[in-house]
């Protein structure tokens, strides 16, 4: 794994809380410029980096994360960030698997945080539940999600945060069977068809925060 966040103590922090749950730390930057060489060098099977990081402060950790996808997209890719950044979240979860946005302030605890980077490294994409819950809430007129009951939102959002079929239906009390049985009609009402891999359910995310 590669860290890339240019605030030291929380670097630090990361890398120690890392090792302890058994991950192992290949690399650490502050700066944003290095992400790349780094990840070319060390090939990490993850890469976890800060949204903002020098030299601008503005998106270049973002910016790293394009590039990693776009030259070696079978790494796995968790966004940090301090804010919730629609935009920013859409864009990321459209790139298919392995991918995650998380808030910081996620990080303080421990097992989910733990828990998202092993979803990740293991081909799902996660989305900070905060995010979502505020997608959820935010609603058009012409949202696309409009036919969905309450039940099948519920179900939109923890497939959002990558949780698996048989991890929705412990979440929401329900069988594995009724949680399919939602899924197959999420993605009928919001017409996405039949394919032999889970790559729909990313789509499916992609239309929910396209209606922000």
């Amino acid at each position: 794994m590669l860290l890339a966040e240019d605030d030291v103590l929380l670097r630090e922090g990361l890398a120690s809380l890392l090792q302890r749950s058994g991950f192992e730390v290949v690399g650490q930057t502050g700066d944003s410029t290095w992400i790349l060489p780094m990840v070319r060098e060390l090939k990490p099977d993850l890469v976890v980096l800060d949204i903002r990081m020098p030299p601008t402060h503005t998106t270049d950790g973002l910016d790293a994360a394009r590039q990693i996808r776009t030259e070696l997209p079978e790494i796995g890719i968790l966004v940090l960030s301090a804010h919730a950044e629609v935009e920013d979240a859409m864009e990321l979860l459209a790139t298919g698997q392995r991918i995650g946005y998380l808030l910081k302030s996620r990080v303080t605890d421990v097992d989910e945080f733990i828990d998202t980077l092993e979803r990740i490294v293991k081909g799902g994409s996660v989305m900070d539940p905060a995010l979502v819950q505020e997608l959820v809430t935010a609603r058009r007129r012409d949202d696309p999600l409009a036919g969905l009951s309450e039940r099948e939102h519920e179900v939109l959002a923890l497939m959002a945060e990558g949780r698996s079929n048989a991890g929705i239906a412990r979440r929401l009390w329900v069988t594995e069977g009724t949680v399919e049985k939602h899924v197959r009609h999420i993605l009928s009402k919001l017409s996405l068809s039949e394919t032999d891999d889970d790559h729909r359910r990313v789509l499916a995310v992609v239309t929910f925060l396209e209606t922000r």
